[in-house]
């Protein structure tokens, strides 16, 4: 006769499971560690030809050299500057600025082109979609020159700005909005549309909670390479 009773050892497909997880956690982590005692490494140990695991002595050189040797206002605005920080505080700035405003600009951009190229029939719009495509396939390399002499003209030359536009409109971003505003029911916008809600209130208020997922992992894709 069986036993109802669970046993109070763990099943071997439960073990498995956990020394797995753990092996892929530690490979994950790994390269945290390596960062993290590489900060803390001694130039020789740094450009060693042995791998050193472990840091043969604890210094804080590398820290003294990025906060002291130079210095640069918090912020600037036209003419107006902030006060005086290491440099390695602002160039921090620099980058989460330029990382959350082209995650804001290209999310809310290619939710808007996905959106319109998923759900408006007009002229051209596969040709459009096809052009888009193809700009995923582009090496970086071949728009590089066309892009500084465009930023030049525009007067954003050695701004933030000049490169945080560049990266707004992503190609892959309106792709995958598109693929996400395909699943968006006809009925839904139609409904909307009876119910006297204009282009914008349609989009802000059906669209968007339907496509949320899509956003986040655009928003997670463009802060990174950002």
């Amino acid at each position: 006769m069986k036993s109802n009773v669970k046993s109070k050892y763990p099943s071997v497909y439960r073990v498995i499971s956990v020394i797995v997880l753990i092996i892929f956690a530690i490979l994950f982590l790994f390269p945290l560690y390596w960062i993290i005692t590489g900060a803390f490494k001694p130039t020789t140990d740094i450009y060693s030809t042995d791998t050193v695991w472990w840091p043969t002595q604890w210094v804080t050189t590398n820290f003294e050299k990025l906060f002291s040797n130079r210095s640069a206002p918090l912020f600037t605005i036209g003419s107006l500057e902030g006060p005086t920080v290491p440099a390695a505080i602002r160039w921090l700035i620099n980058s989460v600025f330029i990382s959350v405003m082209a995650m804001l600009l290209t999310c809310i951009t290619a939710a808007m082109a996905g959106y319109a190229l998923a759900k408006k029939r007009f002229i051209g719009r596969n040709i459009v979609f096809a052009l888009i495509v193809c700009a995923m396939a582009l090496p970086k390399q071949v728009i590089l020159i066309p892009l500084i002499r465009e930023i030049s003209a525009m007067g954003l030359y050695n701004t933030l700005w000049a490169v945080i536009l560049p990266t707004v409109g992503w190609p892959f971003g309106v792709f995958l909005m598109k693929q996400f505003s395909e699943g968006v029911p006809g009925e839904m916008l139609e409904a909307a549309r009876i119910d006297g809600a204009g282009e914008a209130q349609t989009f802000v208020q059906i669209v968007m909670p339907l496509i949320k997922p899509g956003i986040g992992a655009l928003a997670i894709f463009t802060f990174i390479n950002s």
